[in-house]
């Protein structure tokens, strides 16, 4: 845990999840990829499905950011994605604080892709069934741009959209979706960085500190293993603006002391870095 301005900000893992690690790094070869994560024997890497946490009591707000893949999974699915839930791990690290799932004031949504958004929601009644909000006090914010897209996808990211993780949050009036390129800071303490490399208009917060803020990456960089600048995944709709925006990231890092969390690392929950030569090199593991 750390302190970022007037949050208690902590990085919880919510299960983990294996994606083709050919897919995840793209045009990168396996042969330099794997001796930074090893392949099952599909080919597939450990990719942790983390949410970031952060607690202000004395304005009464606690913000969660992602949800991970949640546990709406039949078996055949859950399978082919070796989908690992800890459906009581985001409960359990708000309990220490005197907080419940109740006490949630805000969920930031980066992006719909499932394995970021699906412990939104959860089943009604039955497994099958109509879902519900699982963070029933808070207000739910996702770009209108992604929105758009996530109910209209293209061919090439139609799978990473779940209906059983947009219908139930669609249906109600917690829905809170920010415009522009720009948008104003939801609230005291945070404001709005926009990626669109990845996935149209990633909602990415970033928590802000006098000596250093912090942003949560997304999927624009989605472990310390794909900090390289070239290592973008062969997922994103539009590699060459993430790596301008990678670009754009680590020169704040360099020059603002901007701080990473990441959604994906299983190893750790966020870096501080700068930038030598071309090279972005970490000088801090952060204690999230």
């Amino acid at each position: 845990m750390i302190t970022i301005g007037d949050y208690r900000v902590f990085s919880v893992v919510n299960g983990f999840v294996r994606l083709d690690g050919g897919a995840m790094f793209g045009v990168v070869p396996k042969v330099l990829w794997e001796r930074k994560t090893k392949p099952d024997e599909y080919n597939r890497i450990l990719l942790a499905m983390r949410s970031l946490v952060a607690v202000n009591h004395d304005a009464s707000r606690v913000v969660i950011v992602d949800t991970g893949a949640g546990d709406k999974w039949p078996a055949d699915e859950a399978a082919r994605f070796a989908v690992e839930s800890r459906p009581d791990a985001l409960r359990e690290a708000l309990a220490p604080h005197g907080l419940t799932e109740d006490d949630v004031t805000d969920v930031v949504i980066s992006h719909l892709h499932f394995d970021h958004n699906g412990g939104v929601t959860e089943w009604a009644r039955e497994a099958g069934g109509p879902t519900r909000l699982r963070f029933k006090n808070a207000r739910h914010w996702v770009h209108e741009r992604h929105w758009r897209h996530a109910n209209d996808p293209c061919e090439k990211d139609r799978a990473s959209f779940l209906e059983r993780d947009l219908e139930a949050l669609g249906a109600t009036g917690a829905l809170e979706l920010v415009s522009g390129d720009g948008p104003p800071p939801p609230f005291d303490g945070v404001r709005w960085l926009i990626s669109s490399g990845h996935t149209p208009s990633q909602l990415l917060p970033i928590f802000q500190d006098p000596n250093g803020d912090l942003l949560f990456v997304g999927d624009l960089i989605p472990t310390a293993d794909h900090l390289p600048i070239p290592w973008v995944m062969a997922y994103d709709l539009e590699p060459l603006r993430t790596l301008a925006e990678k670009r754009e990231v680590y020169r704040r890092c360099t020059q603002e002391g901007l701080l990473l969390a990441f959604p994906h690392d299983p190893r750790r929950g966020g870096v501080g870095l700068e930038m030598v030569g071309d090279k972005p090199v970490v000088t801090r593991s952060l204690d999230l």
